[in-house]
């Protein structure tokens, strides 16, 4: 499955609901495992953006519906990006 790092920052909404953000990432985090994701890590950082996931999606068609699902809520804005493996990256330099 492909592999995706996702930037996450709040919305205004998402700022005013900011006590209930931990929540609402285990919800999603269930939602999405249940539509074969694989969620290997969700951190709530400081700078630039708030929240970094680590997820495998079936592919990319799914991951783009998580997107949509999730910043469909508007308490975030998201950047997805596709992340490769060394493995991956071995076979993607076999190519050129």
């Amino acid at each position: 499955m492909p592999t995706y790092v996702v930037l996450y920052r709040f919305t205004e909404q998402g700022l005013k609901n900011s006590k209930d953000t931990v929540r609402r990432a285990k919800e999603t985090r269930a939602n999405n495992e249940q539509r074969g994701f694989k969620v290997h890590q969700v951190l709530w950082t400081q700078g630039q953006y708030d929240i970094v996931a680590v997820v495998e999606a079936p592919d990319e068609a799914a991951m783009m519906a998580g997107a949509l699902n999730v910043c469909g809520e508007g308490n975030v804005r998201s950047e997805t990006l596709r992340a490769f493996s060394d493995t991956e990256m071995e076979a993607v330099l076999s190519r050129s």
